[in-house]
């Protein structure tokens, strides 16, 4: 189908789809959804659990692949410490006798901080530049946002005190003020849906005002679950600009229930105007590319 002229790229709007043009407040997932930073991450953690976990005589290697993966990628959004639970399960159901999911997840970030180091420095000495890794077109619909009045929140799985660091470093975390929130020593203490939770409250609004972007299972279901609208934004990572989806992503995001995917924000002020309502109402059945 021929793209309609508001949009210049990938957008696909769920049949159900209804305007809101109440909304006000927009939560944004961080690693993958914003930053690039991280890009990789699963190459980090998927080979260090080959490494560690028990052989089953029974498996090939393609299938612990795949089971590991699925366990990654259900859990993505969700604090990092849960990846390293449920790893610390698959140990423990193989007759092994696991570490503390705590040290996994410490052998994981040093192995992931080795991976980024390069690309942190490659910003602070201004040999690259901070929106080559944020997805494509960020930073102008951050500004757009702000420009129309919405107040954002940026809430991660990652650890707090990285999650301020790096949208530091991207130059982002001027657009979110004190509305950033990432994963807690005490994991408790910390979910998305707590986040959204005291979004609503301590703003006096319902779900059906709330918007929210990410490529995790996790903002995509909390957000639909008080009554908001949910973008997945299945960014291809590893080809930032590329204008492609992600098929994984996008298929498991439409799976829980995501109303759009986009691929990045290149036409972000376009697809606001449809949630909006600020086109006519029949323009959105040609959207779907």
């Amino acid at each position: 189908m021929a793209r309609p002229p508001r949009f210049t790229g990938y957008v696909e709007l769920g049949q159900s789809l209804s305007s809101r043009p109440h909304l006000s407040h927009v939560l944004f997932d961080f690693d993958g959804t914003l930053s690039l930073l991280r890009e990789g991450w699963p190459d980090v953690m998927l080979p260090m659990f080959l490494e560690m976990l028990p052989a089953h005589s029974e498996e090939t290697e393609a299938e612990r692949r795949t089971m590991l993966f699925d366990d990654i990628m259900r859990l993505n959004g969700k604090q990092t410490i849960y990846q390293m639970m449920q790893f610390a399960e698959r140990i423990r159901e193989r007759g092994g006798e696991p570490e503390d999911p705590l040290r996994y997840k410490q052998e994981y970030l040093r192995r992931l901080d080795a991976r980024i180091a390069a690309r942190l420095q490659s910003i602070k000495e201004g040999a690259e530049e901070a929106d080559d890794f944020l997805v494509f077109g960020t930073r102008s619909f951050l500004q757009s946002l702000q420009r129309r009045g919405f107040e954002l929140y940026l809430a991660s799985g990652t650890d707090e005190p990285f999650v301020r660091r790096e949208a530091g470093l991207l130059g982002i975390d001027q657009f979110f003020g004190e509305h950033i929130y990432g994963a807690q020593d005490d994991y408790k203490q910390f979910s998305k849906k707590m986040v959204i939770d005291r979004l609503l409250r301590d703003n006096g609004i319902d779900g059906s005002r709330l918007l929210s972007f990410g490529d995790g299972f996790v903002e995509i279901e909390n957000t639909k679950k008080v009554g908001g609208l949910a973008v997945a934004v299945a960014s291809d990572e590893r080809n930032n600009g590329s204008g492609e989806v992600d098929q994984w992503k996008r298929d498991r995001l439409l799976g829980v229930g995501a109303d759009v995917v986009i691929p990045d924000y290149r036409d972000g002020d376009s697809l606001l105007d449809v949630l909006l309502g600020n086109i006519p109402s029949g323009a959105q059945a040609h959207t779907n590319l």
